[in-house]
C-alpha cells in the first residue's frame, strides 16, 4: 500500500517523516481512523470536521482546507486501488527541536495510510469477546479533553497490555470515579429491558463517529436511548452488550470479568443494529 504524506505517495518503506517531528518526540499531534466501504468514504465529513475541533483543541493551525484534506483521503484509495479498506490519517506538529514547546516546529505533515485488513477475528463478530477490567483508568476529563484524537495513546496501550497479559484480547477501562468509560479503542453500549444505554461524554470518553451512528439508527428504530453512567454491574446484568468503532465496527460481547452477558451472543437488538449499520455504511459519505 502506497503511503501518503503532504501531496505524494511512497512505498511504504520508502515514507518518512523527520525524527525531530513533535508527533513522534512527543506524540503532538492528532488522527482519525476513517472507512472506505464500497468506494465510499463513510462519515468524512464527520471525521475532518472531529480532525478540525482537535487541531483546534492543541492549537494546531492546519495549512490544508478541508476540501483539500477531503480529497488527499480519495486519492489515497483511488491510487492504492481499494474498495474496502481502514485508513489512518495524521497530522503531526512538524519538525523542531528538542523541547516541548512547538514554536520551533514548522511544516506540518499530513500523512494518510491504508490496512486492507482483517481487522479482528471473525469468532469475535459471530460468537462475541470476553472483557475483563485493567487497573488503568482513563484520563481524568479535568486533565485533558478526550474529544482530542490525540497520537499520544499510552493510557490505552496500558490497558491492552494489561489485559493481554490476563489473558484477554481487549480491556474495559473505568474513570477516575469508578465507572464505565470505554475499551482501549472502542465505545460501551448495554441493552437492558429494550433500552440503549451507553456512557455520557462526562465519563471520559471519546464521542465516537460509530457511537453516534448507532445512537442515529436507534432513535430512527424507536427504540429509546439513554446517556447515562454505567457501572461494572449494570454491564454484568445487561441483556446485550456490544462496543463500536471504525476499527472494529459492532463486536458484541459475551463476557465480562467472567460473567456471561444475556442469554445470547450477539443478541437480537445487537443483531438489528448490525444489520442497519451495514446497510448504511456505503451510502452515507463521499464516493472516491
Amino acid at each position: 500500500m502506497k503511503v501518503y504524506i503532504n501531496g505524494e505517495f511512497f512505498e511504504e518503506d520508502e515514507a518518512k517523516i523527520s525524527v525531530l517531528d513533535h508527533g513522534l518526540l512527543y506524540g503532538d499531534g492528532i488522527f482519525e481512523g476513517i472507512r472506505l466501504y464500497k468506494k465510499c468514504v463513510f462519515k468524512l465529513n464527520e471525521h475532518l470536521e472531529r480532525l478540525e475541533h482537535s487541531a483546534k483543541a492543541i492549537m494546531l493551525e492546519l495549512p490544508w482546507s478541508r476540501e483539500a484534506i477531503a480529497e488527499a483521503v480519495c486519492e489515497t484509495c483511488r491510487v492504492n486501488e481499494v474498495e474496502d479498506v481502514y485508513l489512518r490519517l495524521l497530522v503531526t506538529r512538524g519538525k523542531g527541536t528538542l523541547g516541548f514547546s512547538p514554536k520551533s516546529c514548522s511544516n506540518p505533515q499530513l500523512i494518510i495510510l491504508s490496512d486492507p485488513g482483517p481487522f479482528y477475528s471473525a469468532e469475535y463478530y459471530e460468537e462475541g469477546i470476553k472483557l475483563i477490567t485493567v487497573p488503568t483508568r482513563r484520563l481524568s476529563t479535568a486533565a485533558l479533553s478526550p474529544q482530542i484524537k490525540s497520537l499520544n495513546y499510552l493510557n490505552s496501550i496500558l490497558g491492552k497490555i494489561e489485559c493481554q497479559h490476563l489473558g484477554y484480547s481487549e480491556a474495559l477501562m473505568l474513570n477516575e470515579d469508578g465507572f464505565v468509560a470505554e475499551c482501549t479503542g472502542d465505545n460501551v453500549f448495554i441493552i437492558q429491558k429494550g433500552q440503549l444505554l451507553t456512557p455520557p461524554s462526562s465519563a471520559g470518553i471519546l464521542m465516537g463517529i460509530t457511537r453516534q451512528t448507532i445512537i442515529d439508527i436507534a432513535e430512527r428504530l424507536g427504540i429509546p436511548i439513554k446517556e447515562t453512567p454505567l457501572s461494572r454491574y449494570a454491564l454484568w446484568n445487561a441483556d446485550e452488550c456490544f462496543l463500536t468503532g471504525t476499527y472494529a465496527e459492532i463486536i458484541p460481547v459475551k463476557e465480562m470479568d467472567g460473567r456471561t452477558i444475556g442469554k445470547a451472543c450477539p443478541g437480537p437488538l445487537t443483531k438489528q443494529f448490525t444489520e442497519e449499520f451495514f446497510k448504511l455504511n456505503s451510502k452515507d459519505g463521499v464516493k472516491i
